[in-house]
């Protein structure tokens, strides 16, 4: 033995040290092989990018048979998808998008859950919403409805929402106040509607009518994405009058000047405008390359709707899937 203490040379806190240390330095290298080795992996063998693109099921009927008692749960997930389809279908698509999926999507929510009244709703918008920026296919939209309306008789909403798309999507307000009158005949609907059957028929212009029905959708919404959406359309509205306007003035630039102004700073030192004019969300309009005015590609007010009917649904790229059919 070394010393009075009793212990021997390996029982010193420091006589195990080099041991330790060969052995961090070798979970160290093996550590660091490992990260190499998966990088390299990543980068010959890149994993596939996850998609929604795909239904593996063909009708909501068939969904609804195999879901038991499970079909709440998956109208949710269904929901979902179909929400997370058309937005990212709408933000990363170039060129041509298609949304065939998204009839089908919403068709299988509803079937599991025939009550599911955001989905009726908000999945009516997203099918009517024009093409690129949505399907641009109404026709599925008041086909969603009808399914709502068949399975909740009493919701006044659905016949409400389809007397808009008839308005709004095409441009009929003959229609439009057929199915607001049909609506107001819906026990408990609210006594405003038939006034607004009325006035469908009115001589008012297209975009006073569509005034009317965003105020009235914003003031009666039950979901905060549907009066935030009435909120965009109303801004939408007060540019396209604020650009009747502005127009009107290049107008009158032209026949003094015999020429078309690049920017507003000519109207501002005439005195016509006080400054740079802003759209609703605080974005300057800009005057376009036909020397007309609107709104800029970086305001979210563009594109602006038309005020003419939209272009038939057999002009958007589609394939039998955007009917119900899955692939």
């Amino acid at each position: 033995m070394s010393g009075g203490d009793g212990r021997g040379a390996s029982d010193r806190p420091d006589a195990g040290r080099p041991g330790v240390v060969r052995g961090l330095v070798v979970v160290a290298l093996l550590l660091g092989a490992a990260v190499a080795l998966q990088l390299y992996r990543d980068r010959a063998y890149p994993r596939p990018e996850p998609t929604v693109d795909e239904l593996y099921l063909a009708s909501g009927d068939a969904a609804r048979r195999l879901a038991l008692s499970y079909k709440a749960l998956l109208a949710d997930i269904y929901w979902i998808r179909a929400v997370q389809y058309f937005g990212r279908t709408r933000l990363e698509s170039v060129g041509r998008p298609s949304f065939d999926l998204l009839y089908p999507l919403l068709d299988i929510t509803t079937s599991l859950d025939p009550a599911f009244n955001i989905a009726y709703r908000f999945g009516a918008i997203f099918l009517s919403e024009g093409y690129p920026q949505g399907p641009g296919r109404p026709d599925l939209a008041v086909k969603l409805l009808d399914k709502g309306f068949a399975h909740n008789g009493h919701k006044w909403q659905y016949l409400y929402d389809k007397a808009f798309v008839y308005y709004w999507s095409y441009r009929d307000p003959e229609r439009a106040s057929r199915w607001f009158a049909e609506a107001a005949k819906v026990p408990d609907s609210p006594e405003w509607l038939p006034g607004l059957a009325a006035f469908m028929l009115s001589q008012s212009t297209n975009r006073q009518r569509s005034r009317v029905l965003w105020e009235q959708i914003y003031r009666t919404a039950e979901h905060e994405y549907m009066r935030f959406n009435a909120e965009w359309r109303l801004q939408q509205l007060d540019a396209m009058d604020v650009i009747d306007r502005l127009n009107s003035l290049l107008d009158r630039y032209e026949r003094e000047t015999g020429s078309r102004p690049a920017g507003w700073s000519p109207l501002v030192r005439r005195g016509w405008l006080r400054g740079e004019p802003l759209d609703p969300t605080g974005v300057p309009f800009v005057i376009g390359e036909d020397g007309r005015a609107a709104v800029s590609r970086e305001s979210v007010l563009h594109p602006l709707p038309t005020e003419t009917a939209p272009a038939p649904a057999e002009d958007r790229p589609r394939s039998g899937a955007g009917d119900g059919a899955a692939s």
